[in-house]
């Protein structure tokens, strides 16, 4: 599988290749050919012009038009990527989870930021290798990042950080979720950090989701995610190559985390969101024993199971929610209300609070 894979890629940049740059071609053929040649060459011709179209509809960038970003333009593997059931599952996951019941523009998907962050990532690695040769970012590396970004978000499960953050530790607390990596040498480590930063959190998927958030939330963006892109280079630090901007932009990265915090203020940890993400967890959670998700071979799989099998997780979105809704099954009777609950506005109510100090050491607090 990863040989055909591999294969694929190659040929994907071949044919790429051709159609970019030799889209005079199939023009100049046509001059040359003398019409009253022999008809074996007339033949030959015409399955070199059904090839040729078959190359150029195959293998050509596509264009997408973003709210966001405007024209988008997609290297054909990108678009082999896209047009995948796991990646289309994305359009079915929405971006802020339970923060649609409180703010109904935040109807955006995964699907739409995940080609948003492709797009960026694909940005700011084509300017490093622009301004910066002596890095040797090659096409490989372009293409990889690009990818890195498109599919970042695929693990995301129902409501996004309702599934892994909120019913997963519940439903399954001796899980992990990590897994060693592989891929760019070490001088080319500045590469992760493009789409995810885990060294100072200044990475593309944020550009895009300040943007794309503040676009559907009607919440102004103070952040200019287009400067960074122009200023950033790669510097030597302590014998680590990392990605940097010129001491001036200061105050537009301030602006960068005052606008995370400012959506995590006024959307994301907004009080009635997180009573609405919290009664769906706890829907999940009653419903979790009681659904059930064909994968691989016909095996069954639970909720919280499904992210044992790709099959069975590829099914696994925020439809669950109406599954549930929908149901008539007397075991599900007590998820179904909690459901009806959120849609009839009947929510948790607050009812106390604890102040912790320094001295006093509490696990957990669970106060419904």
């Amino acid at each position: 599988m990863a040989g055909e894979f591999l294969a694929d890629i190659i040929f994907e940049e071949m044919a790429y290749d051709i159609a970019k740059n030799n889209r005079k071609s199939e023009a100049e053929f046509s001059a040359r050919i003398d019409y009253e040649m022999m008809p074996e060459v007339l033949a030959l011709y015409s399955s070199f012009q059904h090839l040729w179209r078959t190359i150029k509809m195959a293998y050509e960038a596509k264009i997408f038009n973003d709210p966001i970003h405007g024209h988008i333009e997609m290297h054909p593997l990108l678009i082999r990527i896209i047009d995948t059931p796991q990646f289309q599952r994305l359009r079915f996951i929405k971006q802020l989870g339970g923060a649609y019941f409180v703010f109904p523009g935040a109807s955006h998907n995964r699907f739409e930021h995940s080609i948003g962050v492709g797009y960026l990532a694909g940005q700011l690695v084509k300017g490093l290798q622009e301004r910066q040769p002596e890095l040797n970012i090659d096409k490989k590396d372009v293409l990889c990042v690009q990818i890195a970004g498109l599919c970042h978000d695929l693990g995301h499960g129902p409501f996004s950080h309702v599934f892994d953050h909120a019913f997963i530790p519940r439903a399954r607390p001796e899980k992990t979720w990590k897994w060693p990596y592989k891929g760019r040498p070490r001088e080319k480590g500045f590469l992760y950090e493009i789409v995810a930063n885990k060294r100072n959190g200044i990475d593309v998927d944020k550009w895009d989701y300040f943007a794309r958030d503040c676009y559907h939330l009607g919440i102004q963006n103070n952040f200019d995610s287009s400067r960074f892109l122009a200023f950033a280079r790669v510097c030597e630090t302590e014998g680590t190559k990392l990605i940097c901007t010129r001491d001036k932009e200061a105050g537009d990265l301030y602006d960068m985390f005052h606008m995370r915090y400012t959506l995590h203020r006024r959307a994301c940890q907004h009080r009635v969101t997180n009573i609405i993400e919290w009664m769906i967890t706890e829907a999940l959670l009653l419903a979790d024993p009681h659904i059930k998700i064909s994968g691989a071979n016909g095996r069954l799989y639970k909720i919280s199971t499904a992210i044992d099998d790709m099959v069975a997780y590829t099914k696994l979105t925020d439809n669950i929610f109406q599954q549930i809704l929908n149901s008539s099954e007397p075991e599900l009777e007590e998820a179904r209300t909690i459901l009806n609950n959120i849609l009839c506005r009947k929510l948790y109510k607050f009812i106390d609070q604890i102040r912790l100090d320094e001295e006093r050491e509490v696990k957990e607090v669970s106060i419904t």
